[in-house]
């Protein structure tokens, strides 16, 4: 399976910008999807994840509330909605896949990953 990351780009603070992630194979609708991030200098993180089915969403504390994570099965992709965007999310954001249901905060569930696509936020 395949992962294709787009969107990325420069906006200034308070800004927004969505992101998409693009699935080579249908499998990916069973299997829950993630999105994590690397800001220069520092270890990647979790940001959001939602399930197979879409019904259940979860986000990290610091994107709660301003991101979305959502996801279209007939298309094979998931989308990550970025508002009120602040200078601290600058980073390369990536998407990944967990081969079951429910999703995970931790890197190590994920077995397929994208290659990412860099967010710049400007204050």
């Amino acid at each position: 399976v395949q992962l294709q990351a787009s969107g990325g780009g420069m906006v200034q603070a308070g800004g927004s910008l969505r992101l998409s992630c693009a699935a080579s194979e249908r499998t990916v609708i069973l299997w829950a999807m993630g999105w994590f991030r690397q800001a220069p200098g520092k270890e990647r993180e979790f940001v959001a994840w939602i399930s197979a089915s879409g019904g259940v969403s979860n986000y990290s504390d610091s994107v709660e509330g301003r991101f979305t994570i959502s996801r279209d099965n007939v298309k094979n992709t998931v989308d990550l909605q970025m508002n009120s965007l602040e200078p601290e999310g600058t980073a390369i954001y990536f998407c990944a896949a967990r081969r079951i249901y429910w999703g995970s905060v931790s890197q190590a569930d994920y077995t397929y990953w994208g290659q990412g696509t860099e967010v710049t936020v400007s204050s």
